[in-house]
Parts: structure tokens; sequence; C-alpha cells
């Protein structure tokens, strides 16, 4: 599926050290999830390249430390999987 502002891209992000939940507003709603490995997982959408431009600049303002970035599959729609679910 091509992200369109509907269905935006949706993103990994993960940085080192943990970063508590309130920042999530900063963070524009991205969930915040503390890792066991002491890093912290930023995930959610962004509506195209420049909003995720946008919260690459937010991590580097903080000073965190970046280790990666992936885009994540976007889940099909329930309509779509109870179709495809059927015609198995």
């Amino acid at each position: 599926m091509k992200p369109t502002q509907a269905h935006p891209t949706s993103y990994e992000i993960r940085v080192v050290g943990h970063l508590p939940s309130q920042w999530a507003d900063w963070f524009e709603g991205l969930t915040i999830t503390p890792e066991e490995d002491g890093d912290t997982l930023l995930t959610g959408p962004a509506i195209d390249q420049a909003a995720l431009h946008g919260l690459l600049k937010k991590v580097r303002d903080l000073g965190l430390s970046l280790v990666s970035v992936s885009s994540i599959e976007p889940e099909p729609p329930a309509a779509l999987r109870t179709e495809q679910a059927d015609v198995k």
C-alpha cells in the first residue's frame, strides 16, 4: 500500500537511553517504549518525509543518540483482512 495522508507510513525510531512517556506529546503522539537493552523505541506514523525529518530533528535537538530508523509495514484495513481470510 502506498502511503497517503489517510494511511501514512509508520516508523520505528530507536534511540539510546530511556525516555519518559510524557515526551509523547513532544514526539507528536508517537508511542514511547523503553526496551530491556536500555534503548527507547518511538513508534508511529509520519504523514510524509518532511514529517519524518521533523521527528529526527527533535531527536537531534534533544541530544539523543539515534540507533536506527525503520519503516513498518502497515496492517491492512480490517475489511481487507476479513476478505483475505475468506479466500484461504
